[in-house]
């Protein structure tokens, strides 16, 4: 049904990988080494909020659709948000709380608007497809039947609004879609992004055809970013346990690590690409050229006002 790639000579080992590891290399080589490749990996910065906020739904979610079908109901949801609160990120114990309640009304809220007797295909489903190139997988966070065809569905808690482009260009939905369609043998085109914060469903119908076009393009992410890796492992051999950099350690605070020490031939092919998400980089501290591309943020900035 989806074209892959030719192969040219001997074949090569397939590039197992999720999506979230394919933008990565599309977003930033040098992010790419420092979270798949160094080895022990760098130190990251602080958790941020937002994080939070989103894992803490989402965990809340997948719980509520596991509960019986009698708790499934708004209360519960906020019950279920409540106990799996998480707090990393943010200002103080008063931010923490008020986003607490925030996120119980989204929860809350949104549960209303589903049927608790339609039981999705899976709720935080992992699903795989593979092909010539590359082998996929990934985790849906739920997978519904809707006639006799399968639904992608992504929460999002972001406070940026949602198009309907980013329901169709996005490389992981269309990925998610062709692995369930082979793993359930029960077609899937159809992808819906659910923006929690306003209510918004935002749905891409894809076709065969746009199917494998996101396949080919992840085929040829995934030939790029494996001659990267093999290109490092050839000059840095396979990882080991080195002691890294303490800088910036205090008294009781647990040692910063810093990022391999590579050649100049791997920092080009694993060159940053410096820009406004670097103030939002979980490896900020590693990398000078982010540093100079955006200003700090702190933890909570990504909450919405």
């Amino acid at each position: 049904m989806y074209d892959q790639l030719p192969l040219d000579g001997m074949p090569r080992r397939l590039y197992a990988c999720t999506p979230s590891r394919l933008n990565t290399w599309l977003d930033c080589r040098r992010r790419y080494r420092f979270t798949y490749l160094d080895r022990p990996q760098p130190s990251k910065g602080p958790a941020w909020a937002h994080n939070s906020v989103g894992a803490s739904v989402h965990n809340a979610l997948a719980a509520w659709w596991r509960e019986p079908y009698e708790r499934r109901t708004p209360l519960t949801a906020a019950v279920l948000l409540t106990n799996g609160w998480i707090t990393e990120g943010f200002r103080d114990a008063e931010q923490s709380a008020e986003w607490l309640g925030r996120a119980r009304d989204l929860v809350s809220g949104y549960v209303t608007t589903l049927d608790p007797a339609d039981d999705p295909v899976g709720v935080e489903r992992t699903v795989a497809t593979r092909t010539k190139v590359v082998a996929l997988s990934g985790r849906i966070d739920r997978l519904d039947r809707r006639g006799d065809e399968l639904v992608v569905v992504d929460y999002k808690t972001g406070r940026r609004p949602l198009t309907q482009d980013d329901a169709r260009s996005s490389l992981a939905l269309a990925t998610y879609a062709i692995a369930a369609s082979t793993m359930m043998r029960t077609p899937c085109r159809a992808v819906e992004l659910h923006h929690l914060p306003t209510g918004e469903v935002v749905e891409w119908r894809h076709t065969d055809e746009s199917l494998g076009r996101h396949l080919r393009r992840a085929e040829e992410i995934a030939v790029e970013a494996a001659a990267a890796d093999d290109r490092y492992r050839a000059v840095m051999g396979a990882p080991t346990a080195t002691k890294r950099s303490a800088a910036g350690r205090g008294a009781g605070e647990r040692p910063v690590l810093g990022p391999a020490q590579v050649p100049a031939e791997l920092d080009t092919v694993f060159a940053p690409s410096p820009g406004p998400l670097c103030s939002w980089c979980d490896f900020r501290r590693h990398c000078p050229e982010g540093q100079a591309a955006g200003s700090d943020r702190n933890p909570w900035d990504g909450l919405a006002d």
